[in-house]
């Protein structure tokens, strides 16, 4: 089976919010978006070493929509906890996951999820032992976070970039 070429996407999106700032269509404006966009991508591959290139986009959308979805649930249960409506104090505490996500994109990304959702931190990774550390605002079933942010997120990132 034949490998459809990778298109690199940086120069792309780059030369479309060109032409979309600029409100033109015109070839002067293609061109410069064009220039625009190569010379910034040659400027920043010194940058990244290691290029990403995620499969499995479908997945991506499945992912993007659960953790907005968790967003949600997280903001509402973080602000029972702050307001005093919830009857308990809550449990904080430090959890440490075993990682099977090896890839350096994907951790990223499960990083940026994990710390953009209310009440989790990233507080650490051991990149030896690839044993993540959390720090959550309300933990009251360890298993249960484990279970959730090894199926919810770390599944899918590794189909998306392993």
């Amino acid at each position: 089976m034949k490998r459809r070429p990778r298109v690199p996407l940086l120069p792309v999106v780059l030369a479309m919010v060109w032409l979309l700032f600029n409100d033109s269509l015109s070839a002067g404006h293609i061109l410069l978006g064009v220039v625009f966009a190569l010379l910034v991508s040659a400027t920043v591959r010194r940058l990244r070493p290691l290029p990403a290139w995620p499969r499995r986009l479908h997945v991506a959308v499945g992912l993007i929509w659960h953790v907005f979805v968790d967003i949600v649930r997280s903001n509402i249960g973080v602000g029972r906890v702050i307001l005093g409506t919830t009857r308990r104090q809550p449990s904080i505490g430090f959890l440490r996951i075993p990682l099977d996500l090896r890839d350096p994109h994907g951790l990223a990304m499960l990083a940026i999820i994990i710390t953009g959702t209310p009440g989790t931190v990233w507080a650490g990774h051991d990149a030896a032992s690839n044993v993540l550390t959390l720090h959550i605002l309300d933990l009251k079933d360890e298993e249960t976070w484990i279970r959730t942010i090894k199926n919810s997120y770390e599944r899918p990132l590794m189909e998306i970039f392993e």
